[in-house]
């Protein structure tokens, strides 16, 4: 199979990533079925998709036309069994191995045998996610980045056991999507995570010594490194239990201490701080 023989797509997880996941899909013209496990996170997650169309008419990014058409292409669903007849799925779901396992193998037992299946992991192994299915030839990770409208990369992750024909295709449909792919081996936290979250962490550690306050450790490096945001502005916005998570990965498939996760990180995380989405993490936010 091509990229240009892909005609139904399929996204598990209608939150932030998977709804953009859909969006851009459907704007590249297949038919897209985005399934959760609850119908108000699938309403939630088109109500996402609406107000994402509208702000991409509104600064010309696309016309009424096309995001009319767009949001036509895409349903929702609630069950898994659902996406049977899709041609290639991506599995954007939270970043927990087991969870992960338990609905890729589902999906495997579901559809035909030549559907490649993908996983959005930030860090997760794509061997290992593979191994959980009988297709690991036919398993690849499509790491996309937040937000996915706007943000051009994607990073193809090739498993052990990874075809090249699935590589190829899965590159093909991103390049379809209009991203840029970048192929990269399956390493924890892959080229993006494994340079970001130790930067980030760093950061945090550097607060929690009293260095600077958060905003100044944010200005040297929007200011002195020209970075659109400060390293702790944008673990709010990534999500502190999604960076402590991701750093986990790091120190345990490195087996180095110096992907140790800050204490004032976990702290936080436990404390039930976790940024944007919860309205406090380096920062406060309005509700």
């Amino acid at each position: 199979m091509k990229a240009e023989e892909v005609r139904t797509f399929g996204v598990v997880g209608a939150g932030q990533m998977g709804s953009g996941i859909a969006q851009v899909a459907a704007l590249a013209g297949l038919t897209v079925v985005m399934e959760d496990v609850a119908q108000p996170l699938v309403d939630r997650g088109l109500a996402s998709i609406d107000a994402s169309l509208a702000r991409a008419v509104e600064k010309g990014k696309t016309t009424a036309e096309a995001g009319e058409a767009a949001r036509a292409r895409i349903r929702g669903a609630t069950r898994l069994e659902d996406l049977k007849d899709c041609d290639f799925i991506v599995e954007a779901v939270t970043e927990n191995l087991a969870l992960k396992k338990e609905i890729l193998a589902t999906l495997d037992r579901l559809l035909a045998h030549q559907a490649v299946l993908a996983s959005n992991t930030s860090s997760l192994s794509i061997t290992e996610l593979g191994a959980a299915t009988r297709r690991a030839d036919r398993f690849i990770g499509m790491h996309f980045f937040n937000p996915v409208p706007v943000m051009k990369l994607v990073e193809i992750v090739r498993g052990h056991e990874t075809s090249e024909e699935t590589f190829y295709l899965t590159r093909g449909l991103a390049e379809r999507f209009g991203k840029e792919a970048c192929a990269v081996h399956d390493f924890p936290g892959f080229i993006s995570n494994r340079v970001l979250m130790p930067m980030i962490n760093e950061a945090v550690f550097a607060l929690h010594e009293g260095v600077a306050d958060a905003a100044s450790i944010d200005k040297v490096m929007k200011l002195g490194m020209n970075h659109p945001m400060g390293p702790l502005e944008l673990a709010d916005f990534i999500g502190l239990d999604t960076c402590l998570s991701i750093m986990q990965v790091l120190e345990e498939g490195f087996g180095d201490s110096r992907y140790r996760p800050c204490p004032l990180l976990r702290k936080m995380v436990r404390a039930g701080h976790l940024g944007r989405k919860s309205g406090r993490g380096f920062y406060t936010y309005p509700a």
